[in-house]
């Protein structure tokens, strides 16, 4: 079974990580969130969750406002060709439907099967925005408290441009 959103919250804590999270209706798309008044500070995030053509899992965790380049990420990563992940995959390697990708999805993956990419425009922002597991609700962490979870979790992320260079 998936970890919920309290025993995320539990992780968390446990691990002394500051949060702050705000309900709202579910949202399912940038575009959407972009409609929501969430007020917490920091950056927000969209997130992609991509298949190569060798079959490696990648989540993509990027600033809203960053264009990100497949095709150049995949060079830069030595990876196949990227396609988005089907829902299955998502729930069976992640833990989380379509709309509820997040970076927290990382502690469902006891496998470390997904590749963790941090946009490195995002990595700037002192804090970041995430769903807690699910798309209604936003949680806001420390820039350096979302790696030391990340970490806490067996990955390793790797923070790049995303952008064409």
């Amino acid at each position: 079974m998936p970890v919920t959103r309290q025993q995320l919250f539990q992780t968390l804590a446990d691990l002394g990580i500051e949060t702050e999270t705000i309900d709202h209706p579910a949202v399912f798309t940038v575009a959407e969130s972009d409609k929501v008044e969430i007020s917490l500070p920091g950056a927000h995030t969209k997130n992609l969750f991509l298949k190569d053509d060798k079959g490696a899992l990648f989540l993509v965790i990027a600033n809203t406002e960053t264009r990100v380049d497949l095709k150049a990420l995949s060079k830069r990563l030595g990876a196949g060709r990227f396609s988005f992940g089907k829902p299955e995959l998502l729930m069976e390697s992640l833990g989380v439907t379509p709309g509820s990708v997040t970076a927290f999805a990382t502690i469902n993956d006891t496998g470390n099967r997904v590749k963790i990419i941090f946009d490195e425009a995002l990595m700037a922002a002192p804090s970041v925005n995430c769903h807690p597991l699910e798309n209604t609700a936003t949680t806001n962490i420390a820039r350096d408290g979302l790696l030391r979870f990340i970490r806490s979790t067996g990955h390793e992320p790797q923070v790049m441009v995303l952008t064409a260079s």
